[in-house]
């Protein structure tokens, strides 16, 4: 039946949550039943099979909703994540969205777990719609609940290959994140990382081959679909083979028709028939598709609904993505983009600036002619179905009581580390380390503003035994501090350089900088052995082309240093494969199988 409806701030029929309290994780952990979002499995998986309670609340709740209400609606606003005081003006300010503006929704950032579900609760309480929850978990609960548990990347996923790994991934993403009362996530990443130089998407993907990206992406989708979540793959059409952040410019895919159709949409296609919920449109210029003088594919209504809905078949909740990013902002106001996004055929409008602004001149573009009334009804009735796909319509809220990730989720996060770690090459036959080796000089390099430590991998090899020599550079070390490290390097019987590039926005090109090449090159020009270890992006062997030995592990955290160690130690095998091309060094597919005893030892 539909919410129970009393009076209150936001109107005559505020609705008010029924608690359902659900106690997660004392005593193992409860998950959400196989199927409970209502979605099919199999090639209508995007197909919605609501009981006749949750079809009837939607059109009574369409019913009841005048025109702003309803544009507001598809209006998502971003909040902090955690404990927000309710005398603080951002609560105050959140309050307001909800009450007054009457959004449909919001995306949450970070915060303690603990502090999730009590304050979801009470901004749920303050709705006159229940409010559907979104956040950004594409690796895992820990990257928005402090405290949840953190996931590898995407490419370590692609480079261990293994579907049950990131069907497990997908289920424990889902179930800690419903147990604070997160709807759905803004993922999986369903870009195929062509393009080397791509500042933004790198290891966030699956990898560079279309079809393993859809393999791999569409087990994580099931996973998380087994756990309750509902999922948005993104960045429509294709993200991976652009040369531009979308943070700061507008991006474009320079492929033609048949790339797109062959590499970009391959893993679109294979997550629609895998279940996938919604899509998230990038603000990505696609000539092929649009024309020469093409729009972001977000505003583009060949891209959403010419491609997307026509051509794909999706019917499913389609976003933008954020409306604050530069490839917005830059070119248009976010009121015209807001409009434009409307009549191209999407349904959510996420993160616009000045959203109360947003809902009034969407409101105006109805009453003026420029935007069709049905298509506003066409989205509201998306968004409320997501909500009743999430059991919204029974006034849900949720309470973690004694919040924190089982020991099981933290077992899979670490298969999946150790599974993914990829023995690019080496020539001396360095992996695993051999009981000759007893002074290691470790160095690690931080890009600027961003420092890598190194101490759980620092600390596992000082427990082997061996004497181990950390220091740390950067862009910014003098010439006069790799000279000293020269002389270091003389003295060691195996020099490790460890370095951390990950995309970020908004950061630029994914480089190497200062004279760490220069003296890496200097180091195996005097025959001293040397291992290059990247916790992040592969594509860094170009700055390192005569390294004897080079190793992924995809993540700086320690779990991923910790399964790094293990692996150098003989203490684990080594089977990932390349999930890219690092041209002209190896290939898709390239990888170094070592077991657990070959030539490791204590010295």
């Amino acid at each position: 039946m539909p919410a129970t409806r009393s009076s209150g701030p936001a109107g005559p029929s505020t609705w008010r949550a029924t608690a359902l309290v659900v106690s997660l994780f004392s005593a193992g952990c409860a998950s959400i039943p196989a199927g409970a979002d209502g979605y099919m499995s199999g090639n209508d998986a995007h197909v919605l099979e609501l009981d006749p309670v949750a079809a009837a609340w939607i059109e009574e709740t369409i019913a009841e909703l005048d025109l702003r209400q309803r544009v507001a609606q598809l209006v998502f606003p971003w909040i902090p994540g955690g404990a927000i005081s309710e005398r603080s003006d951002e609560f105050a300010r959140i309050r307001r969205w909800i009450e007054r503006e009457e959004v449909g929704g919001l995306i949450v950032s970070r915060g303690q777990a603990s502090e999730f579900a009590p304050m979801l609760n009470r901004l749920q309480l303050l709705a006159s719609v229940p409010l559907l929850i979104v956040s950004d978990l594409e690796t895992g609960p820990g990257m928005r609940l402090t405290g949840g548990t953190d996931m590898p990347p995407a490419m370590a996923f692609g480079a261990a290959g293994d579907e049950d790994l990131a069907y497990e991934a997908g289920r424990v993403t889902a179930v800690e994140a419903r147990s604070v009362g997160i709807h759905m996530t803004l993922g999986p990443i369903l870009d195929v990382n062509s393009n080397p130089l791509n500042p933004i998407i790198n290891t966030r993907s699956f990898g560079e081959q279309g079809a393993a990206v859809g393999r791999l992406a569409s087990a994580w989708i099931r996973g998380a679909r087994d756990g309750g979540l509902q999922t948005v793959g993104k960045h429509f059409p294709g993200h991976g083979a652009t040369e531009l952040d979308s943070h700061d410019h507008l991006p474009t895919i320079k492929a033609d028709l048949e790339q797109l159709n062959g590499i970009e949409l391959v893993p679109f296609r294979a997550a629609v028939g895998s279940g996938l919920h919604g899509i998230l449109v990038g603000h990505i210029a696609v000539p092929a598709i649009a024309g020469p003088t093409a729009p972001p594919a977000s505003l583009s209504p060949d891209v959403v609904t010419g491609l997307l809905r026509e051509q794909l078949g999706f019917d499913g909740l389609v976003f933008t993505d954020a409306l604050n990013m530069g490839a917005i902002v830059n070119n248009y106001t976010v009121e015209e983009a807001a409009i434009l996004a409307l009549r191209a055929g999407v349904d959510v409008l996420l993160q616009p600036p000045d959203h109360g602004d947003v809902i009034d001149a969407i409101v105006d573009a109805v009453r003026s002619g420029r935007l069709d009334r049905q298509r506003v009804d066409e989205a509201v009735r998306r968004v409320l179905t997501a909500k009743a796909a999430a059991s919204l319509h029974d006034g849900i809220s949720v309470q973690a009581l004694g919040w924190s990730a089982p020991a099981s989720h933290e077992a899979v996060a670490r298969r999946i580390s150790g599974a993914g770690i990829t023995l690019a090459r080496d020539r001396a036959r360095l992996v695993p380390i051999g009981p000759d080796v007893h002074r290691i000089l470790q160095i690690s390099y931080s890009s600027a503003g961003r420092r890598f430590v190194t101490g759980a991998l620092n600390a596992s090899l000082a427990d082997s035994q061996r004497e181990i020599e950390t220091t740390q550079v950067g862009e910014r070390t003098p010439a006069g501090e790799y000279q000293r490290l020269r002389e270091r390097a003389k003295l060691a019987d195996l020099v490790i350089v460890s370095a951390s590039l990950v995309p970020r926005q908004s950061q630029g090109p994914l480089d190497l900088r200062g004279g760490i090449s220069e003296f890496v090159e200097g180091v195996v020009a005097e025959g001293i052995p040397v291992l290059v270890i990247s916790f992040g992006s592969p594509y860094l062997l170009d700055y390192f082309p005569s390294v004897d030995s080079y190793l992924l592990g995809w993540s700086g955290d320690r779990q991923a240093q910790r399964a790094i160690a293990d692996a150098l130690l003989g203490r684990s095998p080594i089977r990932g494969r390349l999930p890219v091309s690092l041209p002209p060094h190896h290939t898709v597919g390239d990888g170094i199988d070592r077991s657990e005893a070959q030539g490791a030892g204590t010295p």
